[in-house]
């Protein structure tokens, strides 16, 4: 025995199944969207912090204005200094201080320092990066 076309449309057993299987299609495709937009926005982040590379050269105890510090980017991305802490204690700088990729050049902050003593100074860039080490003037 066939079916007729209208008897046919209106047989609804088969539908669904189809439409819960199209609906975890859908669903599907769109976790896997968002899970790749977000891995490529960590590893992305991830890349350029790791390939964040600034080093101290030199520095230098002033007595007219205060300490200076020679900083080279040896990275592969640019770098734009957020802070600097001497002993713990954030200190003004001429800011925007930014060193594109293999530039170099001196960052002066303005700090009374005495002759003798240990400071602990401290670097932090935008992205996070610290470089850090203890300093006796002299």
């Amino acid at each position: 025995m066939r079916k007729t076309p209208k008897r046919f449309l209106q047989d609804k057993r088969a539908i669904t199944p189809v439409l819960s299987n199209l609906l975890l299609t859908v669903v599907a495709v769109a976790a896997m969207a968002i899970a790749t937009t977000a891995t490529y926005v960590i590893t992305t982040n991830l890349r350029e912090t790791m390939s964040e590379r600034i080093i101290v050269e030199d520095l230098w105890f002033n007595n007219s204005t205060g300490i200076s510090i020679y900083l080279r980017n040896v990275g592969k991305v640019a770098v734009h200094i957020s802070a600097v802490y001497i002993n713990h204690t954030s200190q003004s700088f001429a800011s925007p201080f930014s060193l594109e990729i293999g530039q170099h050049g001196w960052l002066n902050i303005s700090y009374a320092w005495a002759s003798g003593s240990l400071y602990y100074v401290d670097i932090v860039t935008t992205r996070g990066t610290h470089v850090a080490d203890y300093y006796k003037a002299s």
